[in-house]
């Protein structure tokens, strides 16, 4: 069974050099090949995009669904609220992973398509201005050299060809010489033919390195105007490069989550309520609220009080009178209650809070201030300082005072 030799030949490196004719088209295939790569950066980060938004969506999804199971859950008191606290987590996870399908849509794919479309330039009949720059100076460089290659490679075969027929007519020679049988005309006409295709060979080989020298004086001129639009090329890859490297750096930016300072508030948060977890507290508020600590009408003695009659039936009159009463009553509560909204409901503190937003307060553990709206959806209500500093704040880091 044959086997394919590991190490290359030097002519096939020579074949594949950068230097032979037609053998820069890899260099010129760049353009199209950075082109193609924009478009496949582009196509593979708008699919983790698609990745974020869907986790995104996953999260909201389990905290809608399973909210109201914990919300109505047994559990109670801290335990209760760190089960809830996972739920407020998943919504700020899932606002944070939407931002970051959206970076990568909005900010990132726009960039490279921008770019792309500034620094390609596509031509009528296809193909890009770029390519067809870069292809024609390394033709209008290369054509002389491939000229001269194609003279010295005639020049070499015919050489060779004459060298060849040198030596079997040496060998015919040399074997007449040795040989009884061959006769002396014979030989005579051996040592004239020799000598003819030997003064052949030496004039051809004379052409021969007369061409060859002729190429190897040309080949600095040649070797400086290929290098020389091999470097405008390689500027042009080198703006490609730094340019795809910024737009990584970008896409990197976007998806490091080990940085996001709102990523750790999260996580800090849920840390914080977990730890919160105060099984004594939670005995004590069960033991008040449905166990021996409740309040109880014991058995006493109870006097004899005789009923009530019945009230005569009202009259219309009556009870229209009544029920604007009623009315009055009720348009009166209102504004009480809608008073005592706007002046604020007074809470404390349970754990420290660092506001991540401009909309949102911070503050120490057992801070006082005033609660000014109820909470929200989100699980965040809003606040006032004695300063009058307003902001949103976790409703479960506080308690009403």
């Amino acid at each position: 069974m044959s086997t394919e030799l590991s190490e290359t030949s030097p002519e096939d490196v020579n074949n594949r050099s950068f230097w032979m004719p037609g053998n820069f088209q890899r260099t010129v295939r760049r353009t199209e090949d950075s082109f193609q790569a924009c478009t496949d950066i582009v196509s593979c980060f708008q699919e983790r995009a698609r990745v974020e938004r869907q986790y995104a969506q996953a999260l909201s999804e389990w905290s809608q669904k399973w909210r109201p199971v914990v919300d109505s859950s047994p559990l109670y008191g801290s335990l209760l609220k760190a089960w809830q606290c996972f739920m407020t987590s998943a919504d700020r996870l899932a606002t944070l992973h939407a931002s970051m399908c959206r970076a990568l849509v909005a900010e990132d794919g726009d960039r490279v398509r921008t770019w792309q479309k500034d620094n390609f330039h596509k031509k009528v009949f296809g193909g890009f201005k770029e390519t067809q720059e870069v292809d024609t100076g390394f033709t209008r460089a290369q054509k002389p050299w491939a000229k001269k290659l194609k003279k010295l490679d005639k020049a070499r075969r015919a050489y060779h060809k004459v060298s060849r027929r040198e030596h079997l007519v040496r060998e015919r020679e040399a074997h007449a010489q040795g040989n009884p049988d061959v006769n002396i005309d014979k030989q005579k006409k051996l040592q004239e033919e020799l000598q003819l295709v030997t003064q052949e060979a030496d004039k051809v080989r004379s052409r021969y390195e007369k061409v060859l020298e002729e190429v190897n004086r040309y080949a600095p001129r040649y070797m400086e105007e290929m290098e020389s639009v091999f470097d405008q090329s390689q500027d042009e890859e080198r703006k490609r490069i730094m340019f795809l490297k910024q737009a990584f750096l970008s896409i990197h930016q976007h998806l490091d989550v080990t940085t996001d300072e709102s990523v750790k508030a999260v996580y800090s948060g849920l840390h914080n309520t977990l730890m919160s977890i105060d099984e004594q507290e939670d005995l004590r508020w069960w033991k008040n609220t449905h166990g021996p600590g409740m309040p109880t009408d014991w058995p006493h003695f109870q006097e004899y009080t005789p009923e009530k009659k019945p009230k005569p039936k009202k009259g219309k009159k009556e009870v229209k009178e009544e029920m604007e009463a009623k009315e009055v009553m009720q348009v009166e509560t209102e504004s009480i209650e809608k008073s005592v909204m706007i002046g604020g409901v007074k809470v404390r503190a349970l754990y420290d809070y660092m506001g991540q937003e401009t909309d949102e307060l911070s503050f120490k553990a057992g801070e006082e201030f005033l609660k000014i709206e109820d909470e929200d959806d989100q699980g965040w209500c809003r606040g006032m300082k004695d300063g009058g500093l307003e902001g949103l704040y976790p409703a479960n880091y506080v308690e009403v005072v």
